[in-house]
């Protein structure tokens, strides 16, 4: 990581985030510089060779000393927990100038952190980023040659977005546990990354015919699972999907049958669990989660009921301080700037709640309406659901369903096996009678604005039959 252009510009401080600050260490390369390092234990050290020049573990008199020389770079790493106290704001602010004159820079290494307001313009923020695939590979090769099997690139690939040290340990207990390097075992350190970082969830995908219905949107994506083939980079690859419908009729089981389509892990992105409640909190954790998926590799990345999580948008300014309107001019930024190999698939129940740039034309490849099953797609669900609960749903009963989602169905089949399946159709009233003139207004709009994704005969409203009651008088 070279910074020599920020040194000779006279910038005193710089703030290096990174989960790896010894990696990160390595690799900064200061030209002329003298480069050293501080911790709180070992105090401060040549960055070339490590060894302690000086023995103070204090960081204020490290501060101090890097005030006295010219034409140096100090290197500090943990010092998040010690920024916040007053000695150090303060000598930090009467440092400044004079770091500035004489050519040396503060350079703290670290995880993300919000700096005190009172220094915060000091530091300028770059991203020391996860290893690439050339890197990845070189570990790789490194262990193939010690034990003397060949690299597998698939495992590499599944790597990605792991440390150094966790891809190293990754590779290294694939080969313990199978003699050879072991896609399925790097994933599943993968996922326990994922799991550590506390801003998304790995769920599993679901195969794509425990999905009833909703043949066109399947076929959509097994079209273009071909453009993340090789040798077809020429072809336009899909960011992000919408798939906008009526409750319970398999938006969110579609995202996870995507996954399936494409062999693509699966991450789930809670919008609302990323706020939080310090200041700056919510738009640094949101940041961090799309840098960690750019870092992923190829990944399916489902955002159920987005209307929610990007509820109040408009207003944010006065509700939450802005942070809400923060978070999502960060996702939209990065939802349109990203050339990372992921899919992003947003789930929601209505429009209306929507903020209108998160529907403006491009920002999503392809909006679905997801509707109220038709006979056939009944049929299937019905079949479906037997074979999951060891129901006796008849296939005949799907006429009588007409107007039931898939969730209904499929909550019939389990009531089924404890009332009996006529009590089970009496009890359960479909969301098409309790919220009739939402699901309408909402078949309305979907006409002339989404693609479908049942296939041609699904449901539509049945007409009504007006009677005129008027009588002509004799």
């Amino acid at each position: 990581m070279d910074i020599t252009h920020y040194l000779k510009a006279g910038y005193p401080g710089l703030c290096i985030t990174t989960i790896e600050p010894q990696r990160a260490i390595v690799t900064i390369h200061a030209g002329a510089w003298q480069s050293f390092t501080w911790d709180c234990l070992r105090g401060i050290s040549a960055a070339d060779s490590g060894r302690i020049i000086e023995d103070i573990t204090d960081p204020l008199e490290a501060l101090r000393w890097l005030a006295a020389k010219n034409d140096t770079v100090l290197m500090v790493q943990n010092f998040h927990h010690f920024i916040a106290s007053i000695e150090i704001i303060q000598e930090i602010q009467n440092s400044i100038a004079i770091w500035k004159a004489s050519g040396c820079c503060l350079i703290l290494v670290g995880p993300p952190v919000q700096l005190p307001v009172e220094i915060g313009t000091y530091f300028t923020a770059l991203e020391f980023k996860l290893p690439d695939r050339q890197a990845l590979q070189r570990i790789q090769q490194d262990l193939a040659d010690s034990v003397g099997v060949d690299i597998h690139p698939p495992a590499i690939d599944a790597a990605l977005g792991l440390t150094e040290f966790e891809s190293e340990t990754a590779f290294a207990l694939s080969l313990v546990t199978t003699k050879r390097f072991c896609t399925r075992v790097v994933t599943e350190q993968k996922m326990q990354m994922i799991k550590r970082t506390g801003l998304m969830e790995f769920w599993p995908p679901v195969p794509k015919d425990h999905v009833g219905g909703l043949e066109r949107f399947k076929q959509y994506l097994a079209n273009r699972k071909k453009a993340f083939e090789p040798d077809n980079e020429h072809l336009p690859k899909p960011k992000a999907l919408l798939l906008v419908g009526i409750p319970g009729t398999g938006k969110s089981l579609s995202c996870k049958a995507a996954a399936s389509i494409l062999g693509w892990p699966l991450l789930r992105l809670d919008l609302s669990a990323l706020k939080g409640s310090l200041v700056g909190e919510s738009e640094q954790r949101i940041r961090q989660a799309t840098a960690t998926i750019d870092a992923f590799g190829k990944a399916v990345v489902w955002l159920d009921e987005i209307e929610k999580g990007f509820a109040g948008v408009q207003s944010s300014g006065q509700t939450d301080g802005g942070t809400t309107a923060g978070m999502f001019g960060h996702f939209l930024t990065w939802l349109q700037e990203t050339t990372s190999p992921v899919l992003v698939l947003a789930t929601a129940n209505g429009i209306d709640q929507l903020p209108p740039e998160f529907m403006r034309a491009g920002r999503f490849d392809a909006m679905f309406f997801v509707d109220l099953p038709s006979t056939e797609e009944r049929i299937d669900i019905i079949r479906i659901m037997n074979a999951r609960y060891q129901a006796q749903i008849p296939e005949d009963y799907a006429d009588q369903l007409d107007g039931w989602t898939g969730a209904e169905i499929e909550q019939l089949a389990k009531d089924a096996l404890f009332d009996g399946l006529d009590t089970a159709l009496d009890t359960i009233v479909p969301l098409s009678k309790t919220m009739k003139e939402q699901i309408t207004a909402l078949q309305q709009w979907a006409a002339t604005r989404a693609r479908r994704a049942n296939n041609a005969q699904a449901h539509t409203p049945k007409p009504i039959r007006r009677i005129n009651c008027h009588v002509a008088h004799q």
